[in-house]
């Protein structure tokens, strides 16, 4: 009987030292987290800003063009408008033909610029996409660095009620990048 209880011991004592090497490891803790603010990043690159720019700038000029249609099918309605008593039924569907039209054409050039997949986005693409993959290549770079299984961007839309700075990863990325500055208070 003693040797039972001696080898139930043995046993639990294994068992019981198997469990507290296990629990000692850092994943038995949880995770580890951190987080970024890329509008911060972002504001140090001068290729986004470029970009954002001249993004900012076509769609302007797109706009301006939109409401540039816009007012002329305004004149075409007022004209119509103006002289319908002194039109036959005739001449009056035949203008309205004309200004549905336009205001077909209107909407179809409002859709391939700003609609889904439109210039507007696909401008985007091709300006901001490249310097946002570098910022993701850097914060991935981080995260593995750091092992940092989350991370997570406090200028999204994840509201962030407090933050400890000893999380703040924000440098990191930018030293990544080769943005960091010597002066910066925020590790």
């Amino acid at each position: 009987m003693a040797k039972i209880v001696f080898l139930n011991i043995r046993v639990f004592s294994i068992v019981f030292v198997t469990l507290c090497a296990l629990l000692a490891t850092p994943e038995a803790f949880g995770q580890k987290f951190g987080y970024i603010t890329t509008e911060f990043i972002l504001s140090k690159i001068p290729e986004y800003q470029e970009a954002q720019s001249e993004v900012q700038q076509l769609a302007t000029q797109w706009q301006s063009e939109i409401q540039g249609m816009q007012q002329e099918i305004d004149a075409m309605h007022s004209e119509l408008k103006a002289e319908e008593v002194l039109l036959t039924a005739e001449m009056r569907r035949e203008r309205s033909e004309v200004i549905q039209q336009k205001e077909q054409t209107l909407k179809e050039y409002q859709q391939k610029v700003f609609g889904f997949e439109g210039l507007h986005h696909l401008k985007k693409q091709e300006l901001i996409k490249p310097i946002l993959d570098q910022v993701f290549e850097a914060v991935e770079k981080v995260s593995e660095e750091n092992k940092l299984q989350i991370m997570f961007d406090k200028s999204g839309d994840l509201s962030m009620i407090y933050t400890n700075p000893i999380h703040d990863y924000t440098d990191f990325v930018l030293d990544e990048l080769g943005l960091g500055e010597r002066e910066d208070t925020i590790r």
